[in-house]
């Protein structure tokens, strides 16, 4: 990854919580379009590192950027990330093709034009002719194919996804992680993806970076 220029930039970041520090002085550029997964056991600081790029953990030190603007007095809902997580956070009460259109409504879209980009979108993740459905009728792959619809629909610069295969059996990760690819290429979407599997990340992501205590680890030379 370079050191520079558009995209996701984190310069010392730091999280503590009281006498703990759960995220230790990272830094890395993610250029735009781009997907990096940062691999590590649990309890190693990847999601608080996750969640500090969100703007859901305050930082102790350090800066989070997008395209080089400091992001310290930007709140959550306006820093124009979107979140992903590994029980998808449905709206049980919605439909499938509400859930979709969720941030799509909040954009202001409305009829037939709310109506072509969720059947887009539903399309993209390989679930056509399923909007009318009840998603907690659905099974966990479908249910994450639908959280995926969702956070792309609120059109992210920078999708965060934390841990979002790990609650699926083995063959059915494996198959969703190169669909999960496949969609992020497709739309261009940068990404940083979460992860304690060593496979999943190098199929999903373009750079790999591992954590260990806190720390990003140094690469092997």
């Amino acid at each position: 990854m370079s050191e520079g220029g558009p995209g996701l930039a984190l310069d010392g970041v730091t999280v503590r919580f009281g006498a703990l520090t759960a995220v230790d002085d990272v830094s890395l550029h993610l250029p735009t379009g781009q997907v990096l997964a940062v691999l590590g056991p649990s309890g190693c600081g990847k999601s608080t590192l996750l969640r500090a790029v969100a703007g859901l953990e305050p930082l102790a030190a350090g800066q989070v950027r997008w395209d080089g603007a400091d992001l310290a007095t930007t709140p959550t809902h306006r820093r124009g990330f979107a979140m992903m997580f590994q029980d998808g956070q449905l709206f049980g009460h919605l439909s499938v093709a509400r859930n979709v259109g969720y941030g799509l409504r909040l954009q202001g879209l409305r009829g037939a034009e709310l109506t072509r980009e969720v059947d887009r979108l539903l399309e993209l993740v390989g679930l056509s002719g399923r909007g009318d459905d009840d998603p907690l009728t659905l099974s966990g792959g479908q249910q994450q194919r639908v959280a995926l619809a969702r956070a792309l629909g609120a059109r992210p610069r920078l999708l965060l996804l934390d841990e979002p295969l790990s609650a699926l059996d083995r063959e059915l990760r494996e198959r969703l992680a190169a669909d999960l690819r496949e969609v992020l290429v497709e739309t261009g979407t940068t990404g940083v993806l979460v992860t304690h599997d060593h496979a999943e990340a190098e199929v999903v992501a373009d750079h790999v970076v591992r954590m260990a205590d806190g720390h990003l680890v140094p690469p092997s030379p």
